[in-house]
């Protein structure tokens, strides 16, 4: 039986591995000796490499060390906290508690090209927020000892001052390896959009484009976030900016969905002409002469007899023979009297119909912060303990173009923040029936009462029994959004909960020797899972290594006595039990053809055999009956 190697199985995917698997199957040729051989990959690539020295790129102080860091693999887990869930059973929403960017290593198996829309609110880099402390091989310690779970004592990080020197590369160093790894979760018609203001847009778009691509920059909405007028400015700065990229812009284009129609919209379509499909308005039946192929130019012959060409500089939206297809079914209006110029009809009943996303948003249509700031203040006892939240109406805005109602899409945020996209997820599905699923990512950074600007929401922490940290907050936040839409939609009976998770370090022991006390050491080897760690959390961490969504039914049933789980209708079976016998094993084996499961993968502990001689024929047993992942931990 093979067994989980704690030093590959107990860390999060290798992706230079990854790449290196991918670049072979592109470029045999290019290997010598299980080495990259960079003279035949140049070779290969002809014209497309650029070896001059001098040469146009976009870097700083530390990017090499920070792409670096996103390819170092977690050793970390994420432990299930079932007490600070809501609704755990049915839940498919799920909350992250920890340092984003172990998280996301270790979503990468799991939501590899899974995720739909991204969003962001990362820090704006003003001199005043939290900059993450990722260090190159110890980011998982490092987390560990700012919550305080190595030593007992936390420690203080400090903010990103201008007067630090690397203002701006802490800042690239600190959004490059989370973006490089989001980027991997995408689906190909995903995309992503980050806030971000005038001092770092720049660099955001920079940065953008090296990791998506500059071809998949979608565009840079310009949303008005506040109302009333800044006075203590020389001009009063009313708007962020909200950047867009997507994993494929063309096929995010080909996918993106319209904007709702609003009243006045609806009010332009009417039906003049009485027909049976019901209201429309008309669209030019021109296009730019640029744009349109030889096919597009000619002669159009109107049902009075006219001929028509296109206009100067333009062509016909339509092909002939299309174009004559349409006039055939009424789809194209000539004017009451029939004799007025081609548009082409669209009616308000065509599913696609809609408005088409603007460059601009308003905070009419999508709130201001102030307006964010009273919603969350009412939720929490009337008490501001978020500086700037984001309203849930503007990511309401970005599900609206990106997400449909009923696919379940997965909606990520990893700088969680104030819990705003998750709000914001339950309300969208409250408003069209939806079941989308947000997945969210929040560290818990300290709240200090001795701090002014922080002493209202760390009384807030201590008023209610809670730990003073931004997690909590979230937490509480998504909770009373939760008991609000109850009351508010009493007969939604979608996705309303969230299951939390803990970033922690692995379940698995890993194997340290002490050679003045083997003795010992060897006998600490044989139960290699932490005596602190539950079946749960150890279970949790094999979906992670097996690839599969946090999300993903568990049944557990009773097998001769002992617990069994089954996980994704038999896509993998666990047994974390002692004493196991033949007839369990057996058991486990039956469940292959009730289940019928296509991959059926087998996780048993590799000190629960009731002696060697069951260990030895388990896998016998469970390969006759058409299993061959099995496996120890």
């Amino acid at each position: 039986m093979e067994k989980l190697n704690p030093k590959t199985d107990g860390a999060s995917v290798d992706i230079v591995v990854q790449n290196i698997e991918r670049l072979k199957q592109i470029f045999p040729d290019a290997f010598t000796e299980g080495k990259v051989d960079f003279d035949i990959l140049r070779e290969t690539l002809g014209e497309y490499v650029d070896d001059r020295s001098e040469k146009y790129s976009f870097t700083w102080n530390g990017k090499s060390k920070a792409r670096r860091i996103a390819q170092v693999p977690s050793t970390g887990t994420l432990r299930p906290c079932l007490e600070d869930s809501v609704n755990w059973a049915t839940t498919k929403n799920i909350f992250i508690e920890g340092d984003n960017l172990e998280v996301l290593k270790l979503l990468q198996k799991a939501y590899h090209k899974k995720i739909k829309m991204i969003y962001i609110d990362p820090p704006y880099n003003t001199g005043k927020e939290f900059i993450y402390p990722d260090k190159y091989q110890d980011n998982l310690q490092t987390y560990l000892r700012y919550t305080g779970q190595t030593d007992g004592q936390g420690f203080k990080l400090s903010t990103n001052s201008e007067s630090s020197g690397r203002y701006h590369t802490n800042w690239l160093n600190m959004m490059f390896p989370r973006l490089k790894l989001a980027r991997n979760l995408l689906r190909d018609d995903g995309a992503i959009f980050i806030s971000i203001d005038d001092s770092e847009v720049r660099n955001l778009r920079n940065l953008c484009d090296e990791v998506f691509g500059e071809e998949n920059f979608v565009v840079p909405v310009i949303w008005q976030k506040r109302i009333t007028p800044e006075n203590r400015r020389a001009f009063s700065y009313e708007h962020d900016y909200v950047v867009c990229y997507a994993r494929s812009a063309d096929v995010f284009a080909e996918t993106r969905r319209l904007l709702p129609l609003t009243d006045e919209a609806r009010a332009r379509y009417r039906n003049p002409d009485d027909d049976s499909r019901g209201d429309w308005q008309s669209v030019p039946a021109i296009a730019q002469a640029g744009h349109g192929t030889k096919s597009q130019f000619y002669k159009l012959k109107t049902p009075d007899g006219r001929l028509l060409d296109p206009p100067e500089g333009c062509c016909w939206r339509y092909t002939e023979a299309r174009m004559v297809q349409e006039i055939a079914d009424n789809r194209i209006w000539f004017g009451a009297n029939g004799q007025g110029v081609p548009r082409i009809k669209r009616f308000l009943s065509d599913t696609r119909q809609g408005i088409t996303p603007s460059t601009l948003w308003f905070a009419a249509d999508t709130g201001a912060n102030e307006q964010a700031k009273k919603q969350v203040s009412k939720l929490l006892s009337d008490k501001v303990v978020f500086d700037n939240p984001k309203p849930t109406g503007l990511i309401q805005r970005m599900l609206d173009i990106t997400t449909e109602t009923g696919n379940s899409d997965i909606v990520l945020d990893f700088f969680a923040g104030s819990g705003t996209t998750g709000h914001a997820v339950m309300l969208q599905n409250s408003g069209d029936n939806g079941n989308r699923r947000y997945v969210l990512v929040q560290l818990p950074e300290h709240l200090d009462p001795e701090n002014k600007g922080q002493k209202t929401a760390a009384d807030f922490c201590d008023n209610i029994g809670m730990d003073r940290t931004i997690a909590e907050l979230t937490k509480e936040r998504l909770r009373r959004s939760i008991m609000r839409l109850t009351e508010d939609a009493p007969l939604f009976t979608e996705d309303l909960g969230f299951k939390v998770f803990k970033l922690d370090s692995s379940n698995i022991k890993p194997w340290d020797a002490d050679f003045d006390n083997l003795e010992t050491s060897l006998f600490n080897a044989v139960e290699n899972i932490k005596p602190d760690r539950s079946e749960a959390d150890v279970l949790y961490e094999l979906l992670l290594k097996y690839g599969l969504d946090l999300a993903v039914p568990i049944e557990e049933r009773k097998v001769h006595g002992k617990a069994i789980y089954i996980i994704g209708a038999g896509a993998l079976i666990v047994c974390l039990a002692k004493q196991i016998n033949l007839q369990v094993v057996e058991g486990i084996a039956a469940l292959k053809d009730e289940l019928k499961s296509e991959v059926m993968r087998v996780v048993l502990k590799d000190s629960g055999f009731e002696d060697d001689v069951v260990k030895t024929n388990a896998v016998q047993i469970l390969r006759q009956a058409g299993i061959d992942d099995v496996k120890s931990l």
